[in-house]
């Protein structure tokens, strides 16, 4: 096989997800194999790290074995022997930074949210469609074992005619006063894009619509369970974004499902993310690795409840496992072996621009509900949330 170089400026390379899951379990591996097998080439990344610290990013690129970073943006940007860029910096400044890369002419693939609003979405997608660019939007959560194993059981019928889901997901965050922060101080903060909404529902949206069904309308509320926190330098702060956020969804198919997502809760279920599916002839309870059933047959036939003493049913023994996957790529690594592959010869790409714009788009109609205190639709893409 020919052998042909791709450049790639990874932008906020310092970052937890850039440098542990972009670098290290996606980019460097391909890397490693000497190329992506695209046609009858590979097709091998060059890579340019890019940030503001200096000194955090030669570290990076040292632990990676990547020859060169920058902390001069304009300059990567100008540089023709880069043809993609990949932003998973701060997300209060990414719609001007990919619209800056798409001015230099290059193609774009962005962490989510891809923009803060769908207008800003919008604009940018129609600017890279106008320049003839390829753009991706960072799906992966699709691509965990436990949610691939739930997506073959609905896909295939195996759950029959679906009645309803939900999804759960978070942890308890602390503070960063009574103990340190699990999290970084910005998203808590809407000056800096935070809040759980929209930094978590564009994940849930293509979750649901790919697993479960389109969603045609939300209902949604939210609150700050912990208001007062400290930040990276001790400094104590008001958190004027939520933590906690709940949503009904209603489904095309007239199912309904909820969503329960909060970084102030206490975690005693299967897994930091849980999402069950309940069909006509049977359920299934995916978690990120892991995913069980219970057929209609496995059923235990529940009559009644004892108010006087706990009637000792085991009602986790009537649950098996999903079948087995034949194998597993980290999540990430997919995304940008299709996002290569769609650059590199125009295959088609689920997890374009437009996709991630719907992602947005879904966040923004729980946000509207909450402020007017009703139901949301949420339109069909052909119908102007892309």
């Amino acid at each position: 096989m020919a052998s042909k170089t791709i450049g790639i400026i990874l932008n906020g390379a310092t970052g937890r997800i850039c440098s542990t899951q972009h670098l290290a379990n996606a980019l460097i591996p391909i890397r490693g194999e000497d190329g992506l097998p695209v046609g009858d080439d590979l097709l091998m990344p060059r890579l340019l790290l890019a940030g503001r610290n200096a000194e955090r990013l030669a570290a990076v690129a040292k632990t990676h074995g990547v020859e060169h970073w920058t902390t001069d943006l304009d300059a990567a940007l100008a540089d023709p022997a880069y043809a993609i860029f990949f932003d998973a910096a701060a997300t209060h400044q990414r719609a001007q930074v990919l619209a800056r890369a798409i001015a230099a002419g290059k193609h774009i693939y962005s962490e989510k949210p891809v923009a803060p609003t769908v207008a800003e979405g919008r604009a940018l997608l129609k600017a890279a469609r106008t320049r003839g660019l390829s753009h991706g939007a960072v799906e992966d959560k699709i691509h965990l074992p436990g949610l691939q194993k739930l997506a073959a059981l609905t896909k295939n019928g195996a759950l029959g005619r679906i009645v309803g889901f939900r999804l759960e997901f978070g942890w308890w965050v602390f503070d960063g006063i009574e103990r340190p922060s699990q999290r970084p101080s910005w998203n808590y903060r809407a000056a800096t894009g935070g809040g759980l909404i929209l930094d978590m529902y564009p994940h849930w949206r293509y979750v649901i619509e790919t697993i479960v069904g389109r969603i045609v309308r939300v209902a949604s509320a939210a609150w700050t369970a912990t208001p007062k926190r400290a930040d990276e330098r001790g400094d104590r702060y008001a958190a004027d974004v939520e933590d906690s956020a709940t949503t009904m969804v209603e489904l095309e198919n007239g199912a309904f499902g909820t969503i329960l997502s909060s970084w102030a809760t206490r975690v005693r279920r299967d897994d930091l993310l849980t999402l069950q599916v309940d069909g006509s002839k049977g359920s299934a309870l995916a978690g990120l690795h892991r995913c069980h059933v219970q057929t209609t047959a496995q059923t235990p036939p529940v009559a009644h409840f004892s108010v006087m003493k706990d009637l000792g049913v085991d009602y986790r023994g009537g649950w098996t496992d999903a079948p087995a996957l034949p194998f597993y790529r980290n999540p990430y690594r997919i995304g940008w072996e299709a996002f290569l592959r769609h650059v590199a010869t125009g295959a088609p790409l689920a997890s374009d621009f437009a996709a991630g714009i719907r992602d947005v788009a879904f966040a923004e109609a729980c946000h509207r509900s909450m402020a007017e205190r009703t139901w949301i639709a949420l339109p069909p893409p052909s119908e102007g949330t892309t």
